[in-house]
């Protein structure tokens, strides 16, 4: 279970992080590019991050984590580089 947990911290990071950069690339260079992108990457982004926050409950009641590191694992996945951070440190 923590392995899976890994790759979808992993996987919602970069979906993050690509979700960002259509934002901030793709709008201002090309408008019609980013609307036929923003649906796609904003739906794979909210799964990730409805996984994510799913997983890291289940894993706190399996792993009888403290409440502090469940606290600070789920508020990793709204920073950028969050999840890459935790996975490198926590898990």
């Amino acid at each position: 279970m923590l392995k899976f947990f890994k790759i979808i911290a992993i996987l919602e990071g970069i979906s993050y992080l690509v979700l960002f950069s259509n934002m901030l690339f793709v709008k201002h260079n090309n408008p019609e590019l980013y609307h036929q992108l923003l649906f796609p990457i904003g739906m794979a982004h909210g799964l990730l991050f409805i996984s994510y926050i799913v997983l890291t409950i289940m894993m706190k009641y399996e792993l009888n984590w403290p409440a502090k590191k469940f606290f600070i694992i789920g508020i990793a996945s709204v920073l950028p580089f969050g999840t890459f951070y935790i996975e490198k440190k926590y898990l």
